[in-house]
């Protein structure tokens, strides 16, 4: 399908909640998450380091480092894909650092692809930096499918197309240089894939503590299994199974890059507490599951704590389908 018009809403129309996270110093974070990983890999190490830049390969980031007035955003939500899509809810990324109380920023992490762009639904890798005039440095991509013969592609958004469709779990700040943590692990010997080990290890250290964080990791090594959304379904997607026919999965291969965002512990915000999308070479790109190939694997990623939670235009009747 060819492009269509569709006009995104008003940031100013949407409602918006925010609550502070809790900001533990890094060297704390970083011991918890190594201790947490060392139970689901063979080797983990956790560091504080100044970050690298990240504009480099294999990150590729639309800005240098994860620094500056961190924010985790979740606007909109699953309850707007499914059961059925509500197509008018279209916003736009140039918006989100302002929604956030910022006036400019990098936005990175996981969502739906603006269906108007190519007429469907897609896959999308948030990835720009929001200049004070809204200018963007664009480096997102979106993948997506081909019902003819279930294929796929991935492809760079360009600086003019800056929508997100019905949901997206961003993690924004100035992309300015500063400490991170720097997370290196090898060889899964545990069930749990490499975000949700780290989001549980935290919720398991501070369970009446709310810390988010947002960041980038590469699959060094081996594959992982991946989901991209095809078009919206012409039917109701009421329970997971229906979901999980719908969705289409592949297994793809390093080099994979990957943005995160998590959070331990919603603050009661009704949040996805884990999304992580990403690109790879081939036209590789979606959303990140787990790793098929334990022996093989390798992660090394960049994160940073965000210190405020904004949910934006949150859905009203909600529900826990499709949230994996």
């Amino acid at each position: 399908m060819a492009a269509v018009q569709a006009t995104s809403l008003e940031s100013s129309t949407l409602p918006v909640e925010f609550k502070a996270l809790e900001v533990l110093p890094l060297e704390e974070i970083a011991k918890v998450l190594e201790n947490g990983l060392k139970k689901n890999f063979c080797e983990a190490c956790v560091s504080v380091v100044e970050c690298p830049d990240l504009r480099e390969k294999p990150w590729g980031l639309a800005a240098e480092g994860l620094g500056g007035a961190t924010r985790v955003l979740d606007i909109g939500g699953v309850p707007y894909l499914m059961p059925s899509v509500k197509r008018e809810k279209l916003y736009d990324m140039k918006d989100y650092p302002e929604l956030t109380g910022l006036k400019s920023g990098l936005v990175i992490g996981a969502g739906a692809a603006p269906w108007p762009f190519l007429g469907r639904n897609a896959e999308m890798m948030p990835n720009l930096m929001v200049k004070e005039d809204k200018s963007v440095i664009q480096e997102t991509h979106i993948a997506r499918t081909f019902d003819e013969d279930g294929s796929y592609t991935t492809q760079k958004l360009p600086a003019s197309e800056t929508r997100n469709s019905v949901l997206g779990n961003l993690f924004i700040s100035e992309g300015t240089p500063g400490k991170v943590l720097k997370i290196h692990c090898k060889k899964r010997t545990g069930a749990k894939n490499f975000v949700t080990c780290m989001r549980e290890a935290l919720v398991e250290e501070f369970p009446d503590k709310s810390v988010g964080l947002g960041g980038v990791f590469n699959i060094v090594a081996g594959k992982a299994k991946i989901h991209v959304m095809p078009d919206f379904s012409p039917c109701p997607l009421n329970t997971d199974e229906e979901v999980n026919n719908w969705l289409k999965f592949y297994e793809m291969s390093a080099p994979f890059t990957v943005l995160s965002v998590f959070v331990a512990n919603d603050p009661g915000l009704d949040l996805r507490v884990e999304h992580s999308h990403g690109w790879g070479e081939n036209g590789q790109g979606g959303h990140y599951h787990y790793d098929t190939t334990p022996d093989e694997v390798e992660y090394l990623g960049y994160y940073n704590l965000g210190e405020l939670c904004y949910r934006v235009d949150r859905p009203l009747e909600t529900h826990m389908v499709g949230r994996d």
